[in-house]
């Protein structure tokens, strides 16, 4: 059976609530899939089946085995996959177990919070309660961006579903919401009261309609990376193209300089939106005036590697020539390894030091702390 989504999905809030021209945009246009948005779904499958076995569906440990060895067929799988819904999983057990007495737990959870979003529906990976406690937890396989649970749209739609199918039988009052990032190490965590969570359901009610009818504005910003109609947004193609540079007749202000320069990162992002629409296009048959697709530069290589080998150690050439001995990366031996038995004999070996990166200043990370040629006459 297809996936449904939701037209104002919670994976999309952190957009149309912004952005409430996007989603009937967007349902204009062809959703597309990616080798990384399917690699998320195998992991989310075995995940799925762990815990299920362990809370929700019993079976025999042969089925199991069989389920499981089934995804363990599908090419993006890894035990580097494993290990990361081992995080996941323990995390969970973790939790459940921390519990005076058995909780409610529900896997893969049907959320419907269409009281406060027009047809608003969405997944929950898992969803806990015991007590007065409600737990959202969603686990993600991606390793870009860490995301926080901080007010995150996405993580409150899911507990509004979550607690008003629970609240006729549970007395919540507070709900904690966890995301789970096992590919960055990331975990975030949470808790707002139900007074809070309601009130913020109903701030969003009049959004949510708007975006539900195709109304109000298109409003440019980093939400845009995500949306199907990033790169031909008629909106998004006029904002970046009207920057204004009058103010100075010949230097930019250092105002204008940052200024620009982010503007500058959503142009070059943008930029490559565009580059890959019309590669697209064009590789499909559509004529894009000004652009064609050619073959590109040539790489020599070997067509068979071990017949050359065998060919030139045939020829009196020594195999230890032909081999580069070089050790393998720090990530690779905590692969061989197992994160337990890397951390037990390698841990002070590893230092992190980052170098110094350009951010934008809404980033949490603390600045560096520069020193001025002054500072380092200080002591002379």
């Amino acid at each position: 059976m297809p996936e449904q989504h939701a037209l104002l999905s919670a994976s999309s809030a952190h957009r149309w609530l912004v952005c409430t021209r996007a989603p009937r945009l967007e349902e204009t246009l062809p959703e597309t899939r990616s080798e990384y948005a399917d690699e998320g779904r195998l992991a989310h499958a075995i995940a799925e089946l762990r815990l299920r076995k362990q809370y929700t569906d019993p079976m025999g440990q042969k089925a199991f085995n069989e389920k499981l060895d089934e995804l363990k067929q599908n090419p993006l799988y890894s035990n580097e996959m494993m290990s990361h819904v081992d995080t996941y999983f323990d995390y969970i057990a973790n939790l459940v177990y921390s519990f005076p007495s058995q909780p409610y737990v529900a896997i893969e959870k049907r959320l419907d919070y269409s009281e406060y979003v027009p047809e608003g529906f969405g997944t929950g990976d898992c969803i806990i309660i015991s007590g007065t406690d409600l737990y959202v937890i969603d686990f993600k396989y991606g390793k870009g961006i860490p995301v926080s649970t901080e007010n995150n749209p996405q993580m409150k739609l899911y507990a509004l579903g979550a607690y008003t199918e629970s609240s006729f039988l549970y007395n919540i009052e507070k709900v904690t919401m966890i995301i789970i990032q096992p590919r960055i190490e990331n975990i975030s965590e949470s808790t707002i009261s139900i007074d809070e969570l309601l009130a913020w359901g109903e701030s969003i009610r009049p959004i949510a309609l708007q975006a539900y009818n195709g109304e109000g504005e298109f409003v440019i910003g980093e939400h845009c990376r995500f949306c199907r109609a990033k790169a031909l947004c008629r909106a998004r193609a006029e904002f970046n193209m009207s920057i204004d540079t009058s103010r100075s007749p010949h230097l930019l202000t250092d105002e204008e300089a940052g200024q620009l320069l982010e503007r500058a990162k959503d142009l070059k992002a943008w930029a490559a939106d565009l580059e890959d629409y019309v590669f697209g296009a064009v590789m499909s048959g559509k004529d894009i005036p000004g652009w064609k697709v050619v073959k590109g530069r040539s790489v020599r290589q070997f067509s068979n590697v071990d017949e050359a080998f065998d060919t030139l150690k045939q020829n009196g050439i020594d195999e230890a020539m032909l081999y580069e001995r070089k050790p393998i990366t720090l990530t690779n031996v905590e692969k061989l390894l197992g994160k337990t038995k890397f951390n037990e004999l390698l841990s002070n070996f590893v230092v992190k030091d980052g170098k110094p990166t350009l951010v934008p200043a809404s980033d949490k990370r603390e600045p560096l702390k520069l020193r001025s040629a002054t500072d380092d006459f200080e002591s002379v």
